[in-house]
């Protein structure tokens, strides 16, 4: 069974992680995102899971507001072709659903499958935003705190400067 957001709280509070979490109704896409999240401070993020053409898995996570080109990211990061992983492989890997993809789903890889992509820019944010497992809340945690519970949980970090430009 994947952790609950519970089990993810859990862990945070053992880390001596601090956050905030804010329910909401279940969120889907960034639109959304952006007309009930008022005025949530930090940044405001989005995940994907990606496959390449030779198996490998990705968690990309980046600001909302960047493109995300994915033939210009798997030459940066010398992946075979990119796309969108099923939603089947998303749940058993990460154990969330599409609309909830997280970096906290990262506590669910407990094979380290998954390759980790940050954008930089939204590392140099402060706080960061993002579905505690679940697209019925919004957890606000420290960059920083991130880049510890990423660590925690095994997984190695690429930190990439995405072009400018809006999605």
């Amino acid at each position: 069974m994947p952790a609950t957001p519970e089990d993810l709280f859990r862990r945070l509070h053992d880390l001596g992680i601090e956050t905030t979490t804010h329910r909401h109704p279940p969120l889907f896409t960034v639109e959304e995102s952006r007309a009930l999240r008022g005025d949530l401070p930090g940044g405001h993020c989005k995940s994907l899971f990606l496959k390449d053409k030779r198996g490998q898995l990705w968690l990309v996570v980046m600001l909302e507001d960047r493109k995300a080109d994915l033939k210009w990211l798997a030459k940066h990061l010398g992946a075979g072709r990119l796309s969108f992983g099923r939603a089947e492989l998303l749940y058993e890997v990460l154990g969330v659903i599409p609309g909830a993809v997280t970096p906290f789903g990262l506590i669910n890889d407990r094979q380290r499958q998954v390759n980790v992509v940050l954008d930089a820019a939204m590392m140099r944010h402060d706080i960061l935003n993002y579905h505690p497992l679940t697209n019925e809340a919004t957890t606000t945690i420290r960059a920083e705190d991130l880049r510890r519970f990423i660590a925690d949980c095994g997984h190695p970090v690429t930190e990439v400067e995405f072009p400018e430009g809006e999605a």
